[in-house]
């Protein structure tokens, strides 16, 4: 069994101002020490599919002891996930030339360790000494185009296909998964989002969020903000603190 675990979370997801289904899931499991989310790939058949499957397999990991096999564990089945969305469902669901994808953002803790493990445009932000840190770099043609081609962030978001995804499970027949791991430090907060709650917020407006106390208030400030703007997409948000 594994020991108590310190963290508290709070979770919370939305359709949005504009879209009829939510493609999005999450996962907020602090017994455990893992919390996710997905994105389901918009416009494609089975986003939803892909992003609830993403999520209720993570969930099914066994809980053992030791970090470094979980965050093998988590990895794993990820890659698995890539493979079954490619070719089982994508067949079975009647549809040989669609895909079915989604982004995917886990954060693994335990003790002083963190680990983040993404693929795609979903983000872990860490807030840490009343700063805010994007952790995880997003899979998308806006950021290929400024660590490629040296635009800027406005002559990116320009592009007409800024947020395709370079990355995602499902999406192609090898999955590159990007791990980040870290030590924690006494006052950390992680946020874990789709693309539809951080495009709608400022930086400013995630970090004077994260700089409040209890994970539930923090979510609330967060869905005020982004539903007060067009919220287009889905949103859906985790946040995870000591």
């Amino acid at each position: 069994m594994l020991a108590a675990n310190p963290w508290r979370s709070a979770a919370r997801t939305d359709a949005g101002k504009v879209r009829a289904r939510n493609e999005d899931a999450f996962l907020d499991c602090p017994q455990h020490g893992i919390w996710v989310v997905a994105d389901g790939m918009g416009g494609h058949q089975g986003g939803d599919i892909a992003s609830q499957l993403i999520v209720a397999s993570l969930a099914e990991l066994p809980a053992k002891e030791d970090f470094d096999e979980r965050l093998k564990d988590i990895r794993h089945c990820l890659h698995w996930l890539n493979r079954r969305l490619g070719q089982e469902l994508t067949v079975t669901a009647g549809h040989p030339d669609s895909i079915m994808g989604s982004t995917v953002v886990a954060l693994l803790l335990e003790g002083d360790r963190a680990a983040c493990v993404w693929a795609g445009d979903s983000r872990c932000y860490l807030w840490r000494g009343q700063r805010l840190y994007q952790l995880s770099r997003d899979h998308s043609l806006q950021q290929q185009l400024i660590d490629e081609q040296g635009m800027s962030v406005e002559q990116a978001k320009a592009h007409p296909a800024a947020h395709a995804l370079t990355r995602a499970v499902g999406a192609a027949e090898q999955l590159t998964l990007d791990v980040l791991e870290l030590e924690v430090y006494p006052g950390d907060t992680f946020l874990l989002c789709s693309d539809g709650l951080y495009q709608g917020l400022s930086s400013d407006a995630l970090g004077n969020a994260l700089s409040l106390s209890a994970p539930h208030v923090v979510l609330e400030r967060l869905f005020d903000g982004a539903l007060h703007g067009s919220a287009k997409d889905n949103l859906t948000a985790v946040v995870i603190r000591q």
